[in-house]
Formats: structure tokens, sequence, C-alpha cells
């Protein structure tokens, strides 16, 4: 028996018609469109292909984008007085600063200069302990992916045991968060995590998002688990995951791929997360339909 291989690149493109109907419906009751600001400094290739993906993305579903490209050698100051000014413009609902930024600024010092109101990443540390303490704030856009995944071929998840490998603030750390939210037991582990293979192997829930090419095997699986892979590493030329895809698929119940799983998700998410900021910040109420 294989594991259910799930389509991630599938459930984004729904999200993606959902946002762009709730936009065409923001944008008749509010006079405008939402507004997205991507703020890019330097020319780093990677972040130059997620900048242009946002840009597209934004554009496709009716929102105004706002790029700002700024040299390589941009100070701290003149960055922290662009998001200042983003954060006193009204067309602006949505503020994104592509990361990494260059050795000379703060990433940390930037992300706390957003208005936590705006900010659709989910960096803030404001919106950090919004999440941790159960209020409405905005949630990291790939957890956030993932955990739509996991209701979407799960349904509930009250009561089973998830394990979250990696401890990032980006992915690690507000997944657990979303997990407990919905009554899971969790378990963050990480490289240092003592017979990591044993505490995976109990898990209803994988969550893996490491960094290291192919690390979670499929006999450390407990028959059955659900795997979502957050991992995308370059091996000879080929994108892998964090998890050895193949030995795990007769063992898993379900399992994201790389590419075509997590991936889309995480800019779908953000196109969410931008409307729901609209509609905060113009005090209209929300669709209920927003996953």
């Amino acid at each position: 028996m294989s594991a259910t291989v799930i389509d991630g690149k599938a459930f984004a493109a729904g999200l993606r018609e959902r946002v762009a109907a709730g936009v065409a419906a923001f944008s008749a009751a509010a006079g405008r469109a939402p507004g997205l600001a991507v703020v890019l400094v330097g020319d780093d290739p990677a972040s130059q292909v997620y900048v242009r993906s946002k840009h597209k993305a934004t554009v496709a579903a009716g929102m105004e984008s706002f790029e700002r490209r700024l040299p390589a050698d941009t100070g701290q100051a003149e960055l922290l007085a662009l998001v200042a000014e983003l954060n006193a413009d009204p067309a602006v609902d949505g503020i994104l600063v592509q990361l990494p930024l260059p050795a000379q600024i703060d990433a940390d010092a930037v992300i706390a200069a957003i208005d936590p109101d705006k900010d659709v990443d989910g960096f803030h540390p404001v919106n950090a302990g919004r999440l941790a303490s159960g209020l409405d704030g905005f949630v990291p856009c790939t957890p956030l992916g993932c955990l739509m995944l996991l209701k979407d071929r799960i349904g509930s998840l009250s009561g089973l045991d998830a394990v979250v490998i990696g401890r990032s603030n980006i992915v690690g750390k507000p997944m657990a968060q979303l997990l407990l939210r919905e009554s899971c037991t969790v378990t963050i582990a990480h490289s240092r995590t003592r017979d990591l293979p044993a505490v995976v192997h109990r898990a209803d829930i994988v969550v893996a998002a490491v960094g290291r090419p192919e690390m979670v095997k499929g006999d450390w699986l407990k028959p059955g688990a659900t795997v979502i892979d957050v991992g995308i590493n370059r091996v000879d030329g080929k994108l892998v995951g964090d998890v050895a895809f193949e030995s795990t698929l007769p063992v898993a119940g379900a399992i994201t791929p790389v590419p075509g799983g997590v991936g889309p998700m995480t800019i779908a998410v953000l196109l969410r997360n931008t409307l729901l900021a609209a509609h905060r910040r113009a005090g209209i109420p929300c669709p209920d339909r927003l996953w």
C-alpha cells in the first residue's frame, strides 16, 4: 500500500481562487483593492525569484502590488525609514521585507519596525505573542499552509500526537503553536534530540522543517502517519525535501511531495493574510471561508 500524495499545488490554487473572489468583494465594499508592499534589498537570485512570484500572484488576485527594490549597500536607517513610510501609507495593507537581508542590516530590528497589523508574514514579536496566547494575529504563511493541508487531509486533529522537527521562528515554533491550538499533543524535536527516530515513530503527524536533505527515513515513521515535508534542498541539481520520499511511501498514510507540496501554499497564504489585513484595517467583516 502506498501513501496518498498530498497535492499542495491544487489546494493552493483553490485558496487563491477564494482569495481572488474575496478581493473582488472587498474592493466593491471599500472602494479600493487590498495592497501588498514587498521590499527587496540587494540582488540575491533566490530572493528575486520569490519577489517576482509574489508580485505575479498579487496582481493575479486583483490586489495592488507595491514593489520597493533597494541596492545591496542600503543602510539600516534607510530601510527603517522605508518601513515607516509603508506603515503610514493607507493604500498598503500588508508589508513583507524579503529575507535574508544584507549583513549590515539587523533583520530583527526591521521586522520589529513593521506595524504588527500589516505584518502579513507573521514574524513580528507581537504576532508571535498573539499566536502563543491564542489571540487573533497574523500567523507565518508556511506553517499556516501546513495546517490547512493537514486539516483538509485528516479533519479534526484533536488528540493526535504530532512531532515538529525544527525549532525556527519562521516554521518550527509557530507550527507547534498551531498544532497545540488544534488540541494535538506536540513535541518539538531538532538535531540534538536524543533518539530522534524513536520520537518520530510515535507520531500521527510529522512536520519536517529541519533543513537537512532526506533526513527522515521511512522506517522512522509510525505506519499510517501523515507527513508534511517543509524542506527544500538542492542535491545534485534536484530538489528534495527533509524526508526521504521514496522510502516513506510504503509506510506513511499521506505525504507532501517536494516540489508541489508545501511550497505553493506559502504565497497563497500570504495573499490570504493580506486580504485579512485589509478587512481588519477597513473594519469590514471578513469572509468565513478564507482557508
